[in-house]
């Protein structure tokens, strides 16, 4: 049985009962969709043209979301693709703009996975966690400690950095909304400076980051072998760091690890405050599950919650996927979650 196919269905009804779409626009246009590969939070669809591509997504994109919002209980990206696209543009495009899209959108509107209400703190990240409230704390009341600056967050990938990171963001917002937040990824610094020096608007580049009043920046390890982008960045820091703005950092090594960087970026990243995220135990994957399914209204018995956490140990986005999986198979099978339910997610 195709799952996919069957949450398909349910959205279809969806967007005849709800969106009231005729019988001949639900068969030429989203009729026309074929479910290719629900992969988390990430719909993918085929279409015979580039025509019906457009339509769709101008004219049914909204209710399609709405529909996948309602039926399996959070947010897909829906990706849609025509014939002649090869398949790897589907999953080119869904985890190139993943992490930038999701660290604005989390930004700007504070959804869940994002502020530190609900982030789940343990041993594993609870220095890493302090050191961010109060740098949070500092900012939104217009301080800016010279011992936490920078703050520099390490760790694996997928244990809670662009959270807490985004958490400083959005919690500053909140608390002063005047303050100019620039939080962005190294990525995306990169990609500003070369659509700068194309277009020959430097200085519009050096508007936007020098004039912040804290930078947030992720995955600096992106940084690696461009020397460019490095001596922007020393530039850029250097000009906020002497005039007290709050500058933090994450990476997936310690700084005196990023021997790719110039040394005079790594001994500045090491003249603040490090704290890295380690790999949580199992106590605090346990309230990383419980914690997701309270958000999702699904309810996890606790032999699932242990099985689950005794098999995905080493990433917190696999554990969040999981359960986002099994609230989708709970709507499918109309059932409680089980542990032959868990064993399915966990093996998709």
């Amino acid at each position: 049985m195709n799952s996919f196919s069957e949450v398909f269905e349910e959205v279809k009804k969806y967007c005849v009962e709800v969106g009231n779409i005729g019988n001949a626009p639900m068969k030429t246009w989203i009729g026309a969709l074929q479910p290719i590969e629900l992969n988390e939070s990430n719909a993918s669809f085929r279409v015979q043209t580039e025509f019906q591509k457009k339509i769709i997504e101008q004219s049914y994109g909204n209710l399609l979301n709405e529909a996948f919002r309602t039926i399996l209980g959070f947010p897909v990206r829906i990706t849609i693709k025509a014939e002649n696209e090869p398949d790897e543009n589907i999953h080119k495009e869904t985890s190139g703009i993943t992490k930038n899209e999701e660290l604005e959108r989390s930004y700007e509107f504070a959804e869940y996975d994002y502020t530190f209400d609900t982030f789940i703190e343990g041993r594993s990240n609870e220095f890493a966690l302090a050191a961010c409230k109060a740098v949070a704390k500092n900012c939104s009341s217009g301080e800016y400690s010279l011992d936490y600056n920078p703050l520099f967050i390490y760790g694996p990938s997928g244990l809670g950095k662009t959270h807490l990171i985004t958490a400083i963001a959005n919690e500053i917002r909140k608390n002063r909304p005047s303050c100019n937040i620039v939080y962005i990824t190294s990525e995306t610094f990169g990609n500003d400076l070369i659509n700068a020096l194309n277009t020959k608007v430097i200085s519009d580049f050096h508007e936007k980051y020098r004039t912040a009043d804290i930078l947030l920046i992720d995955d600096i390890q992106f940084f690696a072998h461009k020397e460019r982008m490095q001596e922007e960045f020393f530039n850029t820091f250097y000009k906020l760091h002497s005039e007290g703005k709050q500058i933090v950092i994450t990476s997936d090594k310690p700084p005196k690890e990023l021997v790719t960087l110039e040394e005079r970026l790594r001994t500045r990243f090491e003249g603040g405050l490090i704290a890295d995220i380690s790999v949580p135990d199992f106590e605090t994957r346990i309230a990383i599950i419980k914690r997701k399914a309270e958000l999702l209204d699904l309810n996890i018995p606790g032999e699932v919650a242990e099985f689950m956490a005794n098999r995905l140990k080493s990433n917190i986005r696999q554990l969040e996927g999981a359960v986002k999986k099994l609230k989708a198979l709970k709507h499918l099978a109309g059932s409680s979650p089980s542990i032959s339910m868990a064993q399915s997610v966990i093996r998709d």
